[in-house]
């Protein structure tokens, strides 16, 4: 059992304009850090939803870093009663992970009141984040595209959609088959080289076209066909 007196050790004061800086410096933070993701996330799965809730994570781990302060109690309490929440939305790319610790982090900083800590961590940080992604480094495969498409299979041993690829693209390589529902439909993903990239207007019209093709689409880095 925890001592009554250690409980009540409070190292952080609570007091109104300290509570008031320390959530309006994780919000400037948490709002870098969130323009920060809009400027380089790379890939289909950006959500506005995702971007904004960067900025909302950062004001409220600030928060409950006040509530806790220095005591044992009320951090396993707050331990046990986030333990009842259940995240529904997976999280589908460890940039996003980097970026929710990174938010988790700034907010903890502002919380506890390292105000330095919190802005100049959040620009070097953020920096570096942009600077890998505009670096060439980060774009290894920039020459291919993601192809995503729903179909219907009819029996055959060679699909319809085989001579379109080879058609139009240099290289194609499966890369995820997934069964949708009962209808017997498939989602296909296929990382594809075109020959001409000019051509790939023509290339998702062509896919439209095949016998049991639904929903074609073509990402290349943050665009879609």
């Amino acid at each position: 059992m925890l001592d009554p007196l250690f409980q009540d050790i409070n190292l952080l004061p609570t007091t109104g304009p300290k509570i008031v800086i320390n959530v309006i410096v994780a919000l400037i933070c948490g709002y870098l850090i969130s323009w920060l993701y809009r400027r380089t996330y790379r890939g289909p799965g950006y959500t506005i939803s995702f971007a904004n809730s960067l900025i909302l994570l950062s004001m409220i781990t600030s928060i409950i870093i006040l509530v806790i302060g220095n005591n044992l109690a009320r951090a396993f309490g707050l331990v046990g009663a986030m333990s009842l929440i259940r995240f529904r939305h997976p999280v589908k790319s460890t940039q996003d992970i980097v970026y929710l610790f990174f938010s988790l982090s700034i907010g903890m900083a502002a919380g506890v009141g390292f105000y330095t800590i919190a802005i100049a961590g959040t620009l070097f940080i953020g920096l570096i984040v942009y600077l890998l992604s505009k670096s060439n480094l980060s774009h290894r495969h920039r020459d291919e595209y993601l192809l995503q498409f729903n179909f219907r299979p009819s029996g055959d041993n060679d699909p319809p959609y085989k001579t379109i690829l080879d058609e139009y693209c240099e290289t194609h390589t499966v890369i995820n088959v997934k069964s949708i529902g009962k209808e017997n439909l498939l989602e296909l993903s296929y990382y594809v080289k075109l020959v001409d990239k000019n051509m790939s207007q023509d290339f998702v019209k062509a896919m439209h076209k095949v016998p049991g093709i639904q929903f074609v689409n073509l990402f290349f880095d943050e665009e879609q066909f």
